[in-house]
């Protein structure tokens, strides 16, 4: 009986299935090391640097308060101007202060001549004593009289001195230069002066250029300070040789240089904080009382430190880490203590890596820790495309 085609096919399928299984398995290819670039740290002179924030303040504010009261009568310049030292601002009614000069000199023109009169009465008497003419009381009168128009002169001097003062009170000056800012008082208006607590306040001025930078370090940065201070390397000390740069709320760099130009002498107990004070040019006014800002000192002398591309950094909680390459070509973990960020794109290792290690630079997010990758030599720059890096015991990842 002949045998179905069927059962045929299975038993050729059969036979060759059992042959295969006879026959080796050839096992897959192993993928190449991921190829990275490495590069050693980079050697440099640098500062390290503290940041603090504060506000600018002016280094001359005046209230503008007259002198003398009577009734405002023009208001030379115009609200929020620039003002020289000496510029006439207000001018207070002159009449009534005109007319007191006048009765002053007046006064003093009488009192002269009766000086005059006392005086020649007294000449005449001297010759009348000797004579026997008249009494020596009577020349004692003669002299008295004298002596009161010598007073009622110099009463009458200072009279005239002081009617002219008030004159000139009249007209208000600037007393130093800077920004007026607005009048508080209009014309016509009685204005209270003199020196008690109830004048009237008519405009304040501040100075412009140059201005002042007030803010506050703690204790352990001023202590940090005066050692240094001790030892010739002074940072941010009271001798206003230290040069600092301030940045506004909406700049990206320290654009603004001064000098540090005072410490306060002593610390607040309620904040453990001490006052410092930088002095910076303004010419172009810019730099406006009560502005904030962020103020760079040099918080070190001038050391050699190393630095890497900060991209090279990775982050596994509050530690921080880099990756660097042995002997053998394998990926090693490296925790390091960072430093301050330099030009934007390089870090400061203070911490964790020597100049001989090859840090890997670019590459990062394709390896693990004691993975072997194919190094790239390569100076250290900071790569274009910034990664992202997880913990070493993670799979690192880019954004």
């Amino acid at each position: 009986m002949p045998i179905p085609i069927a059962t045929r096919l299975a038993a050729v399928l059969l036979v060759l299935s059992i042959a295969g299984c006879g026959e080796s398995q050839q096992p897959a290819p192993s993928p190449p090391p991921p190829a990275v670039t490495v590069a050693p740290p980079v050697k440099r002179n640098i500062v390290d640097y503290d940041e603090y924030v504060g506000r600018f303040v002016s280094i001359d504010a005046v209230e503008v308060r007259a002198r003398v009261s009577g009734y405002l009568d023009h208001i030379r310049f115009v609200d929020g101007q620039l003002v020289k030292q000496g510029d006439l601002l207000f001018t207070i009614d002159k009449r009534p202060f005109q007319t007191a000069l006048d009765q002053a000199k007046a006064n003093l023109a009488q009192a002269r001549a009766n000086l005059s009169f006392a005086d020649a009465d007294l000449a005449r008497g001297a010759q009348l004593v000797h004579d026997k003419t008249i009494t020596e009381q009577t020349f004692d009168q003669r002299t008295q009289a004298k002596r009161v128009a010598e007073a009622s002169v110099a009463a009458q001097e200072a009279a005239v001195r002081q009617a002219s003062l008030d004159l000139e009170f009249t007209d208000l000056r600037a007393p130093v230069a800077g920004r007026i800012g607005d009048r508080r008082v209009s014309p016509g208006n009685l204005v209270t002066g003199g020196s008690g607590g109830n004048t009237t306040l008519l405009a304040t001025i501040v100075s412009v250029d140059p201005i002042r930078f007030e803010f506050t370090f703690d204790e352990a940065s001023y202590l940090r300070y005066e050692r240094l201070s001790k030892t010739g390397k002074d940072v941010a000390g009271r001798e206003g040789s230290v040069v600092v740069a301030v940045k506004l709320i909406d700049e990206s760099d320290f654009i603004h240089q001064g000098q540090m130009d005072f410490v306060d002498n002593v610390i607040e107990r309620t904040t453990g904080t001490i006052r410092g004070r930088a002095v910076f040019a303004n010419p172009s006014g810019m730099l406006t009382t009560g502005m904030f800002g962020r103020i760079r000192v040099p918080g070190s002398p001038l050391y050699t430190a190393i630095l890497i591309p900060d991209v090279a950094v990775g982050s596994e909680q509050v530690r921080k880490f880099v990756y660097v390459v042995d002997g053998e070509n394998v990926a090693r973990v490296r925790y390091v203590t960072l430093g301050q960020l330099v030009d934007g794109k390089m870090r400061v290792i203070k911490d964790g890596l020597t100049p001989d290690d090859r840090v890997i630079v670019n590459g990062m997010a394709r390896i693990r820790p004691g993975v072997k990758v194919a190094p790239q030599e390569e100076n250290a720059k900071p790569s274009d495309q910034p990664q992202v890096l997880n913990s070493p015991a993670g799979s690192p990842k880019t954004e």
